[in-house]
């Protein structure tokens, strides 16, 4: 169920099918989940609504986005599901996957937004698209045929994830995040990092505290330190 703790958003990336569309709008209603944001979908004919049932008001009530950042923006965590889970971004920088069920036991007792994205049927997320997101799911599927129908692994996501243990530790804002990595990064600048590993290693920094999920607390504390560091760099 959604809690008061942790809500979930669903987000479909240009999703090709609206029947697909309507099945996920479907799903979220049978967990009782309302929360669904489109990023250039395809158009949403009778299909959708057929399939959607009496999810509908779900449907109807979908964001409509031509950015994902502009999906995710207020999202406290971004969680990417794909069924390729050994992907990674570039060399060195590791994208560990978890569980849905995983997921859900480190979000006990945690407050927040947190959006899942699910790539387009039939190439997924790109790797630009998923270096976007803090954390990666997978659900384990047979190695023969491991690939999913986005609706059905929405509908196990959903399950998985359902009656998470109400939580009160609240995640960061995704705006205080943002600010920390811009201050990490003029940092790195300031100490005259590589400039050819300046991106990656910003990439990679986003990961492990992405993995992390931080507090405000936690995010304050950090740019504290890095406010220090600056203050003896430049005296």
């Amino acid at each position: 169920m959604n809690t008061k703790g942790i809500k979930i958003r669903v987000v479909l990336v240009e999703p090709l099918y609206d029947g697909n569309v309507g099945s996920v709008a479907r799903s979220m209603k049978n967990f009782e989940y309302d929360d669904l944001a489109l990023v250039n979908p395809c158009r949403l004919k009778e299909q959708s609504r057929a399939m959607a049932m009496h999810a509908l008001d779900v449907l109807e009530n979908a964001s409509i986005h031509s950015t994902i950042l502009d999906a995710v923006g207020d999202s406290n965590l971004i969680i990417a599901a794909t069924g390729n889970p050994g992907k990674r971004i570039e060399k060195h920088i590791r994208m560990p996957s978890y569980t849905p069920v995983e997921i859900k036991h480190m979000l006990e007792d945690e407050t927040g937004l947190i959006s899942i994205l699910f790539g387009r049927e039939d190439k997924g997320l790109s790797n630009r698209e998923l270096g976007l997101c803090d954390m990666i799911m997978s659900i384990p599927t047979g190695h023969e045929y491991p690939s999913m129908n986005i609706s059905h692994a929405c509908t196990v996501v959903l399950y998985e994830l359902s009656n998470i243990k109400q939580g009160s530790i609240e995640l960061a804002e995704r705006f205080d995040l943002d600010l920390m990595y811009d201050h990490f990064h003029e940092l790195m600048e300031e100490i005259e990092y590589p400039e050819n590993k300046l991106d990656k290693t910003m990439l990679m920094v986003r990961r492990i505290f992405g993995r992390s999920r931080l507090t405000a607390r936690e995010v304050q504390t950090l740019r504290g330190l890095m406010r220090r560091i600056q203050y003896h760099i430049r005296h």
